[in-house]
């Protein structure tokens, strides 16, 4: 099945990442291979802080710490943001966020667990379809900050 680049996929093609799309239909058809470990499949969470609006990127497996999250990006507190906002301020649709490309450039936290890994998995930005990425690609793209941001 092809799927056409995405704001984010031609994030990566124009920074010259080395990257690998991914279809999938559930999570688990992802963590069930041999190769995929489900706590290098990644979640991007659009938060809510004080005044504007953050992405938080987790393993799929870990909770969340909104506490932790709101820390690492220097706020009081942090809640989930609505989903029509976070599909406004990125361009994608909620269940298809990409940490990459998205329409309005985020504060952005990524889980210090991705940098034990040699490549995360992260929304393409289209439902069912993970790019796999360098870690370190990953945080230099969205200029994120790196913390322990799980429950």
């Amino acid at each position: 099945m092809a799927m056409g680049a995405t704001p984010g996929v031609a994030a990566l093609i124009k920074a010259g990442v080395t990257h690998e799309l991914l279809h999938f239909e559930a999570v688990t058809d992802l963590s069930d291979r041999a190769d995929i470990a489900p706590e290098q499949v990644f979640k991007t969470l659009i938060i809510a802080l004080p005044g504007e609006l953050a992405v938080a990127v987790v393993p799929v497996p870990s909770r969340l710490s909104l506490k932790a999250a709101a820390s690492a990006l220097g706020a009081a507190k942090a809640s989930m943001a609505e989903p029509a906002d976070a599909e406004r301020t990125t361009g994608y649709v909620v269940g298809g966020i990409s940490p990459f490309g998205q329409r309005k450039k985020l504060r952005t936290v990524v889980d210090s667990s991705a940098l034990t890994w040699d490549r995360v998995l992260c929304s393409a930005g289209k439902r069912h379809w993970d790019v796999a990425v360098p870690p370190a690609d990953l945080v230099r793209l969205t200029d994120a900050l790196t913390a322990d941001i799980r429950a």
